[in-house]
């Protein structure tokens, strides 16, 4: 079997198939630390602005306590084809009615599990991000993505 090689990237292009992989992945990975030991888990993001992730959470979940402790986050997108993007960020409570009221009223789903959007148990994050990497799949080398926050 030969060596796969991995399709060119047109720098002038990184945000542009960044934001492609995170369109094509509906369940990234999120990883916290707890304690000295990395959590990763599953996450569906509830809004996605760019870069900019939001993402719903339970007070009560584990993932909480974590991200208490040291908000410092990273979400990971893989497409169908294995690129990837990795987002490093900043994980912070939104607490803004406005955009929390968005959020509830896009998705249903938090309405039907939660009843309310002043149920005591909701938690949204916002995960701003400090660093955008994306990597086409064998490449094994990242390109920073440019990226505004």
């Amino acid at each position: 079997m030969s060596k796969p090689e991995p399709g060119p990237v047109d720098r002038g292009k990184l945000v542009e198939l960044a934001l492609a992989v995170i369109r094509a992945d509906r369940f990234p990975q999120l990883a916290t630390a707890d304690g000295d030991q990395p959590r990763l888990r599953p996450v569906s993001p509830v809004k996605t602005d760019r870069f900019t992730v939001y993402v719903a959470n339970l007070r009560s979940y584990r993932k909480t306590a974590e991200i208490s402790a040291n908000p410092k986050v990273e979400l990971c997108y893989l497409d169908d084809r294995h690129d990837q993007v990795r987002i490093t960020g900043i994980a912070e409570v939104v607490t803004d009615r406005g955009t929390l009221q968005e959020i509830w009223d896009n998705n249903p789903l938090l309405r039907q599990y939660l009843g309310t959007i002043d149920n005591p148990e909701l938690i949204v994050y916002r995960i701003g991000p400090t660093r955008v990497r994306f990597m086409r799949e064998w490449a094994l080398d990242y390109h920073e993505v440019p990226f505004e926050e």
